[in-house]
């Protein structure tokens, strides 16, 4: 999904600051290209288990009708999920679901496998249960900068007033996956993203600060103040005294809010933005190091070389080699 690409604007080697969004959930996003794709529905009934591999990414459930029990490796116990509710997988780990986790469970490729033919997977007997599921593919730098904020499982229950924009949401997906039309990739891909994003307003608006990360931090005003400041004009030379007085605190309760939602200072979130903001470039590969460091805030290449193998281990050099 090439258009959800963000690249530094840049004229007369000059950073077209004013471009750049001031959301930083949408800035992150659209930086890690996320694409997201949807599986057949899953029909279940009776007693019945299914072992699913660890998601590249992150992998969303949604229960259209009926009950399951989703049981993720290393977390103590199995959540239950009800019709109407949704959940959000964060870890790269198996997991399971099913209606009775006791039994050996069947394992998903096969039923996914026999899906492309009958157009649904299928395990136990019966049709008691129907899920949906999909899953959301990330570049190499997305959990460090969103996933590793959340939780194992981000659930939304049916019945809150967040899960009411996913419901017409799962309630399109499944009506895409049983009646394909032309388009229907398209529609389908959109509709995963707006999912995510759902999932994670849903997750900001009932959590809030509970575990550090982007989401954390944009649940503080006052950090979320800094962060936009930063977010839309990066090659600024910010101080710390300038990002508290965006949202009209001292330096000390900026730095010190700051540390609790992010696990950082700001000036080194900017430094870490910038970074990102060069990889991007970098990847795309059409400007050359020099611009993209003056696009980014560095007065030289030389000053973005070291910023960029401090943050991320490697030389722009070696990581477009890699890309």
């Amino acid at each position: 999904m090439s258009g959800w690409t963000a690249h530094a604007a840049e004229t007369d080697g000059v950073a077209r600051e004013s471009d750049l969004s001031a959301d930083p959930l949408d800035d992150v996003l659209r930086l890690l290209g996320v694409r997201g794709t949807l599986s057949p529905p899953l029909v279940a009934g009776g007693r019945w288990a299914v072992a699913f591999p660890p998601p590249a990414g992150a992998k969303f459930v949604g229960v259209r009708r009926g009950t399951a029990l989703l049981q993720v490796e290393g977390e103590p116990e199995p959540v239950v999920l009800s019709a109407g509710d949704c959940c959000l997988l964060t870890r790269p780990v198996p997991f399971r679901l099913g209606s009775d986790l006791t039994r050996d469970p069947e394992p998903a490729h096969p039923l996914y496998v026999a899906a492309a033919t009958e157009g649904v997977a299928r395990a136990g007997t019966g049709s008691d249960v129907l899920t949906l599921g999909g899953s959301f593919d990330f570049g190499d730098r997305a959990r460090d900068l969103l996933l590793d904020g959340l939780p194992p499982v981000v659930r939304v229950p049916a019945g809150t007033a967040e899960a009411g924009a996913l419901d017409w949401s799962l309630q399109q997906l499944e009506r895409e996956a049983r009646h394909p039309g032309v388009g229907s990739r398209l529609v389908v891909e959109h509709l995963v993203l707006v999912m995510l994003v759902q999932v994670l307003r849903a997750h900001l608006a009932t959590a809030g600060a509970a575990a550090p990360g982007l989401l954390a931090a944009l649940a503080d005003p006052v950090v979320a103040a800094a962060l936009r400041a930063m977010h839309e004009r990066p090659a600024h030379a910010w101080t710390v005294a300038e990002l508290a007085a965006t949202a009209a605190v001292s330096r000390s309760t900026m730095a010190a809010r700051f540390r609790r939602a992010l696990g950082h200072g700001p000036l080194e979130h900017l430094t870490r933005w910038r970074i990102e903001l060069a990889a991007e470039a970098v990847r795309d590969g059409r400007d050359t190091l020099a611009v993209i460091a003056r696009t980014v805030g560095y007065g030289s290449e030389s000053a973005l070389s070291n910023a960029f193998k401090r943050v991320t281990g490697t030389s722009p050099r070696q990581y477009r080699h890699r890309a």
